[in-house]
Order: C-alpha cells, then structure tokens, then sequence
C-alpha cells in the first residue's frame, strides 16, 4: 500500500529542486524530515510539506503505521514556464525564464 501527494506549479526550477529531492529519496520518513529541517535550501521547505502530507494522507486514507514508513518514489518534473522581459542596452530586451516545479512523492510501507 502506498500514499502520494503532488505539488503543482512551484515557483523554484526543477533543477534546484532535484538537488534537495534526491537527498531523501529511499529514506524512512523520520530520517528525511531531519534531512529537510537541516538543509540550506529553498526547495526543502516545500518538500517538507509535501512530505507531511503524504505521511497524512497514508495515516488517514489507508491506516498505514507511521514509523514503518518510506519515501518510496520522488519525482519533478518541469512545470509551466512564465517569459520576462529584462531591457538591455540601445533599446534592446531579454528573455528571462522563470521556471516551475511539478513535485511528486510516494511513501509507502516497509
């Protein structure tokens, strides 16, 4: 038995996302969320969450035992992009890209 949960939409670019991701990725539940409190990264608060809410959504939904719990699949994909403008010199303009985030997370029992 296993419990998802999804975070659509994130305004951090996968690539820094993936940084934090993979740092829990086949951990217990208890291990990664002291993994995320410690690391210095924008995207682990966000990961946390989603965390928390697929150890929830496996307590709730399916009664699943919280200590035997793993982060069994975790994944980001590439989400909408939003295009800027930057204005450069002798009336030129850049792009600029800003990118988001498509977050999803498995947990299941051991």
């Amino acid at each position: 038995m296993e419990a998802k949960a999804h975070a659509k939409s994130i305004r951090i670019a996968p690539r820094k996302v993936k940084l934090v991701v993979d740092l829990i990725r086949g951990k217990q539940v208890g291990e990664a969320i002291a993994i995320l409190r410690h690391t210095p990264k924008s995207a682990s608060l966000v990961v946390e969450k989603l965390l928390n809410s697929a150890i929830a959504n496996a307590e709730h939904n399916y009664s699943l035992d919280i200590n035997k719990l793993v982060v069994s699949e975790v994944f980001v994909n590439q989400g909408p992009t939003m295009k800027r403008f930057r204005p450069r010199a002798m009336g030129r303009a850049s792009r600029i890209n800003k990118r988001t985030s498509h977050i999803s997370l498995v947990v299941s029992e051991k």
